[in-house]
């Protein structure tokens, strides 16, 4: 069963693995290399579906200094095109659709592959930065468009903590047509939880069903790293960050917190009735985390019941 019937069916757990493309100013012959090693790397997971990050400068969220300079990466849409022309299974494309005008959106949906292809549309940062495409007007293009190809939507734990209604903005999502969402990286499984559960009772309420959660995890070896976390707005919990500030090896604590909460999700989506998948994500380009996140990925498949 491929990704876009495991997501309608709503039944069928689902593993993904989640990249940035190469930054923009490695040469197409770099590029390559770049893809030819990622997919040897991750042929043994199997995958039921790559995942391609749009990254966008998020300065205007968040003015404190950012622990890593935003370095501008290639289009995903053309990285998977012209470079992963060898990988088989659907790719699920990030669209930060501010970046790109209506005319840019329309030529890429009208392109797409809804048997091998997928989308997450991105809003803006911030209510205060221009956008090229509002997430509102991008939704319609995609209904007058294209409303064959799967669309998601962002998730954020950590919003539902602070406002209390990231539930009505899926919902939102959902109604003009997201067939599924994807979290920001998970550390706090309270928070997660949360915005599961009331997710799973206002849809009861309106007598919707849900559509799947899919929760992205990811390692994290460096302190650097857990700074930079916390300018994303992810929350990590006091008592994790200790632990890993003061472990002796930070990654492998952190591949281990990833998994404990991976698996708390997981039975409480299922005793709840809520259909989930599971994203590992490998953004690093230190050769350790790269190898720690495969190894995640395939740790977290071995709980998954892909039927």
């Amino acid at each position: 069963m491929d990704l876009a019937r495991r997501i309608a069916a709503r039944g069928s757990e689902f593993l993904l693995f989640a990249l940035t493309p190469p930054r923009v100013t490695v040469g197409a012959e770099r590029a390559q290399e770049i893809a030819d090693v990622t997919q040897k790397r991750l042929a043994a997971l199997d995958l039921d579906g790559l995942v391609l990050y749009d990254i966008d400068d998020e300065s205007d969220r968040n003015p404190d200094e950012r622990p890593f300079p935003f370095l501008p990466t290639l289009d995903p849409a053309v990285f998977r095109s012209q470079h992963l022309t060898g990988w088989r299974t659907p790719v699920v494309v990030y669209r930060s659709v501010g970046k790109y005008d209506e005319a840019e959106l329309r030529a890429w949906l009208e392109t797409q592959d809804a048997d091998h292809a997928l989308t997450v549309f991105v809003g803006a940062s911030s209510r205060d930065k221009q956008s090229a495409t509002s997430l509102v007007r991008a939704q319609r293009l995609w209904a007058d468009l294209r409303p064959e190809l799967p669309l998601g939507g962002v998730a954020i734990p950590e919003r539902h903590t602070r406002r209390g209604d990231e539930h009505l903005r899926l919902i939102a999502k959902q109604e003009a047509g997201c067939s599924f969402f994807v979290t920001q990286v998970v550390y706090d499984v309270n928070a997660a939880k949360n915005l599961v559960s009331d997710y799973r009772y206002e849809c009861a309420e309106r007598g919707l069903e849900p559509v799947p959660i899919v929760f992205t995890f990811s390692v994290c070896g460096s302190l650097k790293t857990l700074e930079f976390l916390g300018w994303l707005g992810v929350d990590v919990p006091r008592w994790i960050h200790n632990d890993l500030r003061h472990a002796d090896d930070t990654l492998q604590a952190s591949y281990e917190h990833s998994v404990g909460v991976a698996r708390d999700l997981i039975e409480y989506c299922r005793r709840i009735g809520v259909p989930f998948g599971i994203n590992v994500e490998s953004v690093s380009i230190r050769r350790a985390e790269i190898e720690a996140s495969v190894e995640l990925a395939t740790a977290l498949g071995r709980e998954l019941r892909r039927v």
